[in-house]
């Protein structure tokens, strides 16, 4: 089942795609356990989309989680998951404009699986820890290089991952699917950058939300974007980037330039 957010006189909704491309009403929220179906519905492609998630997610991310990453970075593989968080300021809806930022010379896309968190989690065992998840998206966890490399050297990884509209997401959730068996891929201007499967994850799914739910109440709307595989590179305004996983859907953004 897919699920989209979308904007409708001047409120977000939810719908799920139905067979012929229609996009039909739920009555209520999927994060309120609320999956009644409406009567209305719409043509998907008429719809203004919005992030699919609560309207300000707690957004968790993973750092040098696909071998293929870590390989190219020379780094070792970690014994856990190299973890930070996003603002919620940073969520950019699909179609939504990545904002360069003044003064800075070197920021990456990052094409991402995201997991959506459905039901409170904590102190979940990892064999138990899929029941937790709604479903799963696309992610692009943007990211201004300069600032990111000088934090890590203090062992920081904190504001080059935090500015606003760094974190696009969607286009879609998606409920029926193995998060451990799946293809994805970069675009840049149309030409791929980026490919990798995330059974070359080297925490899955299930491992973060375990993980996090040690120390951290998962909540229905959370987002953890799993880290990216190897291929990252620069974006600059006038770009278009995509982030593409089988299943799911294809989610687009531009680069603009930060105005004064």
């Amino acid at each position: 089942m897919k699920i989209y957010k979308f904007l409708h006189e001047g409120r977000a909704r939810f719908g799920v795609l139905e067979d012929g491309g229609a996009v039909r009403a739920l009555r209520g929220s999927p994060f309120d356990g609320d999956m009644a179906l409406g009567d209305e519905r719409w043509r998907l492609e008429a719809l203004q989309l919005l992030a699919p998630t609560v309207e300000r997610p707690r957004i968790f991310g993973v750092g040098f989680n696909y071998r293929s990453h870590i390989l190219e970075t020379g780094r070792p593989l970690p014994d856990i998951p190299p973890l930070f968080m996003k603002p919620d300021t940073s969520l950019l809806a699909p179609g939504g404009a990545i904002v360069y930022p003044r003064g800075s010379t070197i920021v990456h896309y990052e094409a991402e699986l995201v997991a959506v968190i459905g039901r409170r989690a904590r102190h979940v065992r990892q064999e138990d820890a899929l029941a937790h998840v709604l479903g799963y998206t696309c992610g692009n966890d943007v990211s201004e290089r300069t600032i990111q490399r000088q934090e890590m050297a203090m062992g920081l990884m904190t504001l080059g991952k935090a500015f606003d509209s760094f974190a696009p997401i969607g286009p879609c959730i998606e409920t029926a699917l193995d998060p451990g068996a799946l293809r994805l891929r970069g675009r840049l201007n149309g030409t791929q950058v980026q490919e990798g499967e995330t059974a070359d994850l080297l925490f899955g799914v299930d491992a973060l939300v375990a993980y996090l739910s040690r120390a951290i109440t998962l909540l229905p709307g959370d987002l953890i974007m799993t880290g990216t595989p190897a291929g990252v590179g620069p974006l600059r305004p006038g770009d278009r980037v995509e982030v593409e996983i089988e299943g799911i859907g294809t989610l687009a953004n531009d680069v603009v330039e930060e105005r004064a």
